[in-house]
């Protein structure tokens, strides 16, 4: 009797990963709006694949407006490249059954791993509104996953320059907390610039009680298109004086692009140094960046088997 390919790849757990794989580097992917968008993109995630990181995400576009999108480029990366992969999941314009019905659709699809985010609002909207019977916060999204599917890994996000519409920043902490409190394994951070707010964002996890691996979000400024982009932002970017004065003294775009990946370089290196639990890269969709700080500090390596 002929034996039944599996059509999906064996992944792991996160928990598996964080707790293997120290420090954990992971890639963070967008769904392509255009066909040539999505050549680029498995163009990129090729040149990456082969510098083995633990595993790599893929988002949802604003409101979630690229679900569909978002579904078939982590079937793909997961059945073609056999990686694992973390799909992100918003509260944003689903119901509590829609958001069930995606999370059947993933795991039967031999997803195990959810990046749980609230979501911002719709383009256009300037406040997130819970959809009809669906959530209202990140914590809620967490609980009903961990409900409906105990043996799914969860990351939920975490702001060391603080969030917007948590000014608060005591109540801040409360809310993250909530999130690991309702079954989060895992905390991946939104990108900083200043090292010193990634610390001092996990002391302040620490004093309330937040133990789970908080994963350091970096993305290096490439241009200054995407510097102002990312200031402009609802959760814009606090540059600090050196790294706006090394963007001062560049002449052009490649000199920008060469001080903003050195910056990046530097961070990871005291990062990995002080032993933290990951570094997910903000990859743009692009490799050249993610790729020379891999070469700068030695981090490529085998892919372990699940």
């Amino acid at each position: 009797m002929s034996e039944t390919k599996d059509p999906y790849p064996r992944v792991e757990h996160i928990n598996h990963i964080l707790e293997h794989d120290r420090p954990a580097f992971s890639f963070e992917f967008s769904p392509p709006r255009t066909p040539a968008g999505a050549e680029r993109l498995y163009q990129t995630i090729e040149e990456l694949a082969p510098l083995g990181p633990s595993y790599v995400s893929v988002t949802y576009g604003a409101g979630g407006s690229t679900r569909e999108l978002t579904h078939d480029v982590v079937l793909r990366m997961q059945r073609d490249l056999g990686l694992t992969v973390v799909a992100h999941l918003t509260c944003v314009g689903a119901s509590r059954a829609e958001i069930g019905s995606i999370l059947g659709k993933y795991y039967s699809s031999g997803i195990r791993n959810i990046m749980a985010i609230r979501g911002d609002p719709p383009l256009g909207e300037t406040r997130f509104v819970p959809p009809r019977d669906g959530f209202a916060y990140a914590a809620e999204l967490v609980a009903f996953i961990k409900r409906e599917f105990p043996d799914i890994g969860i990351g939920v996000a975490g702001y060391p320059e603080g969030h917007i519409d948590t000014p608060n920043r005591l109540r801040e902490i409360e809310h993250l907390k909530a999130k690991v409190d309702a079954g989060a394994d895992y905390v991946c951070t939104q990108l900083f610039y200043d090292n010193r707010d990634y610390f001092d964002f996990c002391e302040r996890c620490a004093l309330v009680g937040v133990h789970v691996p908080i994963l350091a979000g970096i993305m290096p400024i490439t241009s200054r298109r995407t510097m102002h982009r990312m200031a402009e932002l609802a959760l814009g970017s606090r540059y600090p004086a050196g790294l706006l004065h090394r963007f001062m003294l560049a002449e052009d775009d490649e000199r920008l692009e060469r001080a903003g990946i050195e910056w990046a370089t530097e961070q990871v290196r005291e990062l990995v140094a002080r032993d933290i639990r990951g570094v997910h890269f903000y990859t743009l969709n692009l490799s050249k960046a993610t790729a020379s700080i891999y070469r700068a500090l030695g981090l490529a390596r085998k892919r372990r088997a699940p």
